[in-house]
């Protein structure tokens, strides 16, 4: 493991690399312990580089056995007599030939102990490898870097019996038996040329589908997912998915498939979701694997947008890539926004909105309000790995989507589809992707712009006034952004506010071009009022009764708004808003009201607020709503983090706790007759389908059984078993486990132990039954999560394992890891420190979770600080979690 002084990268100390490497030509002899790589690299200096400079290969942790120079090999023991140094972590030849030459390297792999899982590593019995962001040089030395791309030749070699399936990148251009001996090959060309981290291959024993995909121009592609053995089956959802994802992107952006082959292999030991590598995807299992008794409708909706994100990147990440890691964003935040509005095209587009935008909040706001707050394209970083982030995904996937809303649609599309013929083949940066809508709109964007190079998350505050007298209805706009880490100071950002106008008791009312002052006609036709100095006010004319403001339609910024809106007001666009987000939002924000003022009425020894006004919204959402996955949405509570965001400082999470479930207790009592009708009325009746429809009806009735059982416990438990025992599909099965399990008592207990023993068999399953209970908000909590680190089915080596229960604990149990007496902050530490040395970027997420901590109350703001302080002070930490330790103290 690297334990050196990391030193900080800079985006203004990018220079083109040196030399180029036109091929990489690849054999690979695949051995558990002992896997033989010879790397035969055509290299060349760089026309644009620095004349005459050393070559400087990456490497990490290598074992070289053999290099040659143009078929001379240079003696490893005598570097001097070529002028060149060979450590684990760097090849440098200080003099290379003026000229193309070739160089050979061998190094040796042990797979089997690489608990990195970066590189070259075992899961189970197979081979596979991770290769970005820096894994590549942990196979063989190389310019581990994004602007070196290069035509991949690879030749893998392994025992039969161990290894039937071979894959790499491209299309297999040869195959057979070694004569003599219990081994085979497989020969994989790859014609696209490519970064090294976009290099994989895949060995084992595994299980396939198959299917077959015809492309618009008539091309056929074949179409392979490999599973453990006797999963085949459970990965018929996700070959679905795959050929709606390719249809998808030929008919919405025009982009065509490329290769003869598209593969994806589905593995239990992986650090992220999954991997968009050209031509052969690798997946966590979790992404793949579904059936009705063992994957939700969350799952099943999972499965089917990380399946098109990493099918997206084909063209927005691997025909076009990112010029260096700074630039993440551009291939992530772009793919982000590809694979929601696919999802949205095949589910309810409300819907998805608002769960990108629960997303957003719950991970990314709290990022950006905390030490780790950076930009969507940062200045500089000391491990990349850290930069996997909120905002470098979601907030980016809506930077683009604000970008279409500004410049509209034509524009949009133009603008794309200039960049995929400008940069194909090329790596970009965000200022050459930007230019080109910039071309097809004719905008100037460089305002917009700032979107890229400023932290934090805008505050716009509105306010709305109406003069009887004068028939006019007047909008204020502003905008502030407070300081992030290293950004004091904030310029104004561009931020597009979709606007409509709602009559109380009737509905929306037209936004007439020539009734206003401040506002062009051109942003009232289209809705959209751009908010790009600090002030801004609109004033309506001819308005015969005050409206109620409908702003950020759609969540048209990734900004805090505030509009003091009257509660009348909210109920009003509640009832009556034609914009189903907006109608979510003000159930949200009327709630969030209710919680807050419960929250300072605990804090000083008073009882929770009630209101009946909010419950009756409620049960009229229930009553109007012909969608039942929105109204799922609508009737679900802000969660506790959504509070603790709200209140932004000095949080008592107790305090939330108690202030939501007090709310959770008063609507199941007060709404108990129409929740417990609409339970009733949604009851299964046909077999499985994870259709949106379906999905959405499962929703309602979850959500139902939920607020029903928070007002009548003993009814709720008993409703609760009962579903529990007769649950056909997964959905239904932990829907009605967790109601039980936030229940104190017996039967929490026997339904937690007859779930596992039902599923003990499936490692997917399980990690929702530790995922469960690591949630539970009790003070015995952190006892169980120990103990349940001993339980057999517990894996420390596993990250799906580790991630489900001490992951599930730290960031979704506001209350215990957050414990007052500092006991969840040193359970995680420790965690993180013992599992540093083994796989330091799974210990770095979990890391994360201390993001918040200076918002919280003095004593648990001191305890947070003291944990983090000596996970610092720990000796020999990695650069990943030295990184987050430092940032999160700075």
């Amino acid at each position: 493991m690297r334990t050196d002084v990391a030193e900080p990268v800079r985006l203004k100390d990018y220079r083109v690399p040196d030399y180029l490497i036109d091929k990489v030509d690849l054999d690979v002899k695949l051995h558990p312990a002992a896997t033989r790589v010879l790397a035969r690299l055509a290299i060349r200096p760089n026309p644009l580089g620095r004349a005459n400079a050393a070559l400087v290969l990456d490497g990490d942790g290598l074992f070289a056995t053999k290099i040659a120079l143009d078929g001379r090999d240079l003696d490893l023991h005598r570097t001097e007599a070529w002028n060149g140094v060979v450590t684990p972590d760097r090849f440098m030849l200080n003099a290379p030939p003026n000229r193309p030459f070739v160089l050979e390297i061998e190094t040796e792999v042990d797979a089997a102990a690489n608990t990195r899982l970066m590189g070259l590593y075992r899961s189970g019995s197979a081979y596979c490898t991770q290769c970005e962001a820096e894994g590549f040089r942990r196979i063989t030395y190389f310019l581990d870097r994004p602007d070196v791309l290069s035509v991949y030749t690879v030749r893998l070699e392994a025992d039969f019996s161990e290894a039937p399936l071979l894959l790499s990148n491209g299309n297999k251009i040869a195959s057979g038996k070694i004569e003599g001996m219990p081994r085979h090959f497989a020969v994989w060309h790859d014609p696209f040329p490519k970064p090294c981290y976009l290099f994989a291959l895949v060995g084992g024993d595994l299980g396939s589908i198959f299917d077959v995909f015809i492309t618009r121009s008539g091309r056929k592609v074949a179409l392979g997912i490999h599973v453990e053995h006797g999963k085949e089956p459970y990965a018929a959802y996700a070959m679905d998915a795959l050929k709606r994802a390719m249809a998808w992107d030929e008919q919405v952006y025009g982009r065509e498939y490329d290769l003869d082959v598209f593969n994806i292999v589905a593995v239990s030991d992986f650090n992220m979701g999954a991997m968009e590598n050209k031509g052969l995807n690798i997946f966590n299992d979790k992404y793949i694997l579904a059936s009705p008794s063992t994957a939700t409708d969350t799952d099943y909706a999972q499965i089917e947008s990380v399946i098109a994100h990493e099918y997206f990147h084909n063209w927005t990440g691997n025909r076009i890539t990112c010029r260096d890691w700074f630039q993440l964003c551009l291939k992530e935040g772009l793919t982000v926004f590809r694979d929601h509005a696919f999802s949205a095209d095949m589910r309810s587009a409300p819907v998805r909105r608002i769960g990108d935008v629960r997303t957003l909040r719950a991970q990314q706001f709290p990022e950006d309000a905390g030490p780790l707050a950076h930009n969507v394209r940062p200045d500089t970083y000391l491990e990349i790995n850290n930069f996997y982030t909120a905002t470098i995904y979601e907030k980016g996937a809506e930077i683009i989507r604000m970008l279409k809303v500004l410049i509209g649609d034509d524009a949009f599309r133009k603008g794309l589809d200039l960049y995929f013929d400008r940069y194909d083949g090329t790596a970009a940066t965000i200022e050459q992707f930007i230019s080109c809508f910039a071309e097809t709109s004719g905008r100037d964007l460089a305002q917009f712009s700032r979107w890229y190079s400023q932290a934090g998350t805008p505050l716009v505050e509105a306010t709305a006034s109406y003069d009887e007298a004068a028939k006019t209805f007047t909008l204020d706009f502003s905008q502030s952004c407070k300081p992030t880490p290293g950004q004091e100071k904030k310029e104004p950002f561009v931020i597009p506010i979709a606007l409509g106008l709602v009559a109380p008791g009737w509905g929306d009312i037209e936004l007439r071009t020539g009734g206003h002052d401040g506002a062009s006609a051109a942003e009232l036709s289209r809705g959209v009022i751009e908010l790009s100095t600090p002030r801004r006010r609109i004033v309506f004319r001819d308005v015969a009764s005050r409206p109620v403001a409908s702003i950020l339609r759609g969540f048209s910024a990734p900004v805090r708004l505030d509009t003091a809106a009257s509660e009348a007001d909210l109920i009003a666009l509640i009832s009556h808003d034609s914009d189903g987000f907006n109608r979510w939002q003000a159930a949200q924000t009327y709630a969030a009201r209710l919680l807050l003022r419960s929250v300072e009425r605990i804090r000083a020894g008073k009882v929770p607020d009630r209101n009946k006004e909010f419950v009756a919204a409620i049960a009229t959402v229930i009553e109007t709503s012909a969608d039942p996955a929105f109204t799922a949405q609508a009737i679900t509570l802000p969660g506790e983090a959504d509070i603790a965001r709200e209140i932004g400082e000095d949080v008592d999470p107790d305090a939330i706790h108690l202030a939501r479930e007090a709310l959770r207790k008063e609507v199941g009592q007060q709404a108990k007759q129409i929740l417990r009708a609409t339970y009733a009325r949604l009851a299964p009746d046909g077999p499985y389908s994870p259709d949106a429809l379906a999905a959405g009806r499962r929703a309602l009735r979850n959500a139902a059984l939920d607020l029903f059982a928070a007002g009548d416990k003993i009814e709720g438990v008993l409703l609760a078993r009962r579903q529990l025992e007769d649950a056909t599909t997964m959905t239904d099965e932990i829907a009605a486990l967790g109601v039980l399990a936030h229940i104190p008592g017996e039967e929490r207990e026997t339904a937690l132990e007859a779930f596992y023993h039902a599923h003990a068999g499936e490692p997917l399953v399980i990690d929702k039954w530790f995922a469960l209970q690591a949630t539970i908000p009790e003070r015995g909590t952190l006892d169980r999560v120990k103990t349940l680190m001993k339980h057999k089915a517990f894996s420390f080596s596993n990250p799906n394992r580790i991630r489900s229960l001490v992951g599930s604990f730290a960031a979704m149990n506001p209350t215990q890891f957050n414990a007052e007496d500092g006991s969840g902050y040193e359970f995680v530490v420790k965690i993180v420190l013992d599992l540093d040395a083994k796989n330091p970027q799974v210990a770095a997420r979990l890391l994360s979770a201390f993001k918040s901590w200076r918002t919280m109350e003095p004593k648990r703001r001191a305890l947070a600080k003291a944990a983090l302080r000596h996970v610092a002070a720990a000796a020999g930490l990695s650069p990943d979690v030295k990184d987050i330790a430092e940032r999160s103290l700075a």
